[in-house]
């Protein structure tokens, strides 16, 4: 696995408005630690006025690349709740979150039946020890990510259970938010002249699965893994073969192995964004989970030919 280069105690600099970082001062209320901005988008919405949410990873930042401050250990220690996903996806905070006096939640297991690592040459790798369990990228689908709602509602009402009912009620709202984005994905991409799209890296699994399309990711799991010469040629071979009009970037990672595919089989290149984190600019814009994913079903219907 690529080593943990990102220190957010350094990067904390470019957290604001729900940026995430190193800032993480409490105002009285009590603490939530989300992992990652789906996380800390959800836990903000259900936990409401009662809970102060803290995103721990910096707008912009890639969170597979989380390194923790000795002060964001200590923050983790003490809070009420600590909201993450499991199976080697942020190793750092799953260590530390274990050691948390509150109530510590492994969303992960939330989504139910889980993909499986790809297996293949997809440029993917891990150091031993930090070997992933299950692709974590469950919240690409809506139904999946409301169910992760769910149980961080069901996390905040344990760490606080005078407020249960107020949580149950924010979830059940944002929740209906999702059933909408999952409607509009399912109508969206139901009539389609292609179905294989190709991305930078393995994200997109469960969108998949659940609308019934096919992705060819360049690089395995990891969004910095490298493609092998022998994956890029399979997937220039597979683009022209499948009249494939579009390869896949995303907004975090660089986009130099996606254009020099597009170069190679003489396509475009498009940003499908796997909401690993928003970048300061979309977080000024007002950006959301649910305004990104229907810029996602946008772009996917341009690149899939859906009428």
């Amino acid at each position: 696995m690529r080593r943990l280069v990102a220190s957010l105690a350094v990067l904390g600099v470019l957290a604001g408005c729900g940026g995430g970082g190193d800032d993480l001062a409490s105002d009285g209320r009590p603490q939530v630690i989300a992992a990652f901005y789906p996380i800390y988008e959800a836990a903000t919405r259900v936990g409401g006025d009662h809970m102060q949410v803290h995103n721990l990873t910096p707008a912009g930042a890639e969170p597979h690349d989380l390194e923790l401050s000795s002060r964001q250990v200590d923050r983790i220690e003490d809070a009420a709740v600590v909201l993450y996903l499991g199976g080697g996806f942020q190793p750092a905070l799953e260590r530390v979150a274990t050691r948390s006096k509150g109530v510590k939640v492994d969303l992960l297991p939330a989504a139910g039946t889980l993909l499986p690592p790809p297996a293949g040459d997809h440029g993917h790798h891990h150091d031993d020890d930090d070997e992933l369990e299950a692709d974590p990228h469950i919240w690409l689908d809506p139904t999946l990510h409301k169910a992760v709602v769910g149980r961080i509602a069901a996390a905040l009402a344990e760490a606080d259970p005078a407020n249960r009912a107020d949580y149950e009620a924010n979830a059940a709202a944002y929740g209906r938010e999702l059933d909408d984005l999952d409607a509009a994905f399912s109508q969206g991409l139901a009539q389609c002249d292609r179905r294989v799209f190709v991305t930078s890296h393995d994200a997109f699994g469960y969108l998949a699965r659940r609308y019934n399309l096919t992705q060819e990711p360049i690089a395995g799991l990891e969004p910095d893994s490298e493609p092998s010469p022998r994956r890029m040629a399979e997937l220039a071979s597979k683009v022209r073969a499948e009249g494939i009009t579009t390869i896949f970037y995303e907004t975090l990672v660089s986009p130099r192995v996606a254009e020099a595919l597009a170069r190679e089989a003489g396509v475009r290149t498009a940003v499908l964004d796997p909401l690993e984190g928003l970048s300061q600019e979309d977080i000024s814009a007002g950006k959301t989970y649910v305004s990104v994913m229907r810029e996602n079903l946008t772009a996917l219907r341009g690149a899939l030919g859906c009428r």
